[in-house]
């Protein structure tokens, strides 16, 4: 699935990829690899990575969490914003993408500033937080479970850190009223709750960017 900035394909796009020069050679190593194994195809898009290690870069971010590995591409964003006195966190349901992930993470050459956790996050996400605070989580796998980790992080980001979530325009549904299988009418209202509770909560101040995926970014005032 081509993952697009915008949401529609037009010359803007051929103007941001020409100019901001998302994907460099270890990136797009990293997504091939991934369609090798047969990974689903549902990594960031090329300007989302860009857009994590630069929100990781402002946020001054040296201790991060990743709810959702995949093949690693997301992580290398993440870990270039780090830096390379940084940690990152990284948490991932299924055995193969882990795998892959610590290839991927070999390649760009921070495997050595990961720790990888395999298994279902909600149940390991404990294992760190004598590690804690942290400085960002980046929440990207099972929609319906987004707002559990939004508290999880709520309870474990310094004041000052971010939150950022991925898929938060629900595949363009986020504001539909009926929905052809229930499946996605769960993933989205588990979306509406994450987006309401960063945005009306209290605990953070929010915006969402306007991607093809929409990303949800909270700094945690509270």
């Amino acid at each position: 699935m081509k993952k697009i900035f915008g949401g529609t394909e037009t010359k803007i796009i051929h103007y941001v990829d020409s100019t901001f020069e998302p994907e460099d050679s270890v990136l797009k190593w990293a997504r091939e690899l991934g369609d090798r194994k047969g990974l689903p195809s549902i990594h960031v898009g090329k300007m989302d990575g860009l857009h994590l290690e630069v929100l990781t870069r402002t946020a001054g971010a040296k201790k991060a969490v990743e709810i959702g590995t995949l093949g690693g591409y997301s992580g290398i964003s993440l870990l270039r914003g780090l830096g390379p006195e940084g940690r990152l966190y990284t948490f991932e349901m299924e055995p193969a993408h882990a795998e892959v992930a610590k290839e991927s993470f070999q390649k760009a050459g921070v495997l050595n500033q990961v720790e990888v956790f395999v298994g279902p996050a909600i149940e390991n996400l404990n294992k760190i937080n004598k590690f804690g605070p942290f400085d960002l989580v980046f929440i990207d796998a099972d929609k319906v479970s987004y707002p559990a980790y939004l508290k999880w992080a709520t309870e474990n980001l310094r004041i000052g850190g971010l939150v950022i979530g991925d898929n938060t325009f629900a595949w363009g549904m986020i504001a539909d009223q009926q929905f052809e299988a229930p499946e996605d009418e769960a993933a989205v209202k588990a979306l509406r709750e994450f987006n309401q509770t960063v945005a009306q909560g209290g605990r953070f101040r929010a915006t969402i960017l306007p991607t093809g995926e929409g990303l949800t970014v909270a700094v945690k005032i509270k």
